[in-house]
């Protein structure tokens, strides 16, 4: 699973920067130019780590900042703040707000990509990890190969990021949508009833003779991964 960065920024150059920047390491960055937008689109997906802008149009960066903290599902959120205030008193308001790095303009680009990664080392080792393991179960980013007891799992591309979506959070249920939406993508329209095929054929490659079901259907709910 690629790891995902949202940036909400309002200057127009600097969020182009940091994208091109950001999807050269490798991440998939979603680009917000306002916080009333950026509150909307996060309740619809939570990245795994948010580059914030202190001053926005409509909802401020402090502002938005705040309210994440108050939502179970954000207020683990690894956030960056980007500030054009370099005052202690300013770093010591961003950082209480539940800021978890202040960085101050104009920065160098390789180290806010540098604290990126290692924000996400800490906060989510899981969407940095080359090797990803889940019971008996390990995948290789890098290699692109599945091993399940010992034994090579040959995968197809669509099964192979339906597996590695999945062992990012195991235990976890998964809608259709969010399926849909973290392994296809939200920008390419493909219907639910497609997320049911491929389980199916992942489900049919795992669990060879003498191994476990270790895909769980949830009547209503989604997908699971059990470890």
């Amino acid at each position: 699973m690629v790891p995902r960065i949202a940036v909400v920024e309002d200057e127009e150059a600097l969020s182009v920067l940091l994208r091109y920047n950001l999807e050269a390491e490798g991440f998939d960055v979603d680009t917000i130019a306002s916080g009333d937008e950026a509150e909307i689109r996060l309740r619809e997906r939570v990245p795994d780590l948010l580059i914030l802008d202190w001053m926005l149009p409509g909802v401020s960066g402090i502002e938005l900042c705040r309210r994440l903290r108050q939502k179970p599902e954000t207020e683990r959120l690894p956030i960056i703040m980007l500030t054009a205030r370099g005052e202690e008193s300013e770093r010591v308001r961003g950082l209480s707000t539940g800021a978890d790095d202040y960085v101050v303009k104009p920065f160098s680009t390789p180290e806010l990509v540098a604290r990126v990664r290692a924000m996400l080392r800490r906060a989510r080792p899981e969407v940095v990890s080359t090797v990803l393991r889940c019971g008996d179960i390990e995948l290789d980013r890098e290699t692109h190969r599945v091993h399940r007891k010992s034994r090579e799992v040959r995968l197809g591309p669509t099964e192979f990021r339906l597996l590695e979506f999945l062992m990012a959070a195991p235990g976890r249920v998964f809608s259709r949508a969010q399926l849909l939406d973290g392994v296809w993508g939200h920008d390419i329209y493909v219907d639910e009833r497609t997320v049911d095929v491929h389980v199916g054929r992942l489900r049919k490659a795992l669990n060879f003779s003498g191994t476990q079901d270790v895909i769980r259907t949830v009547r209503g709910a989604g997908y699971s991964l059990e470890s």
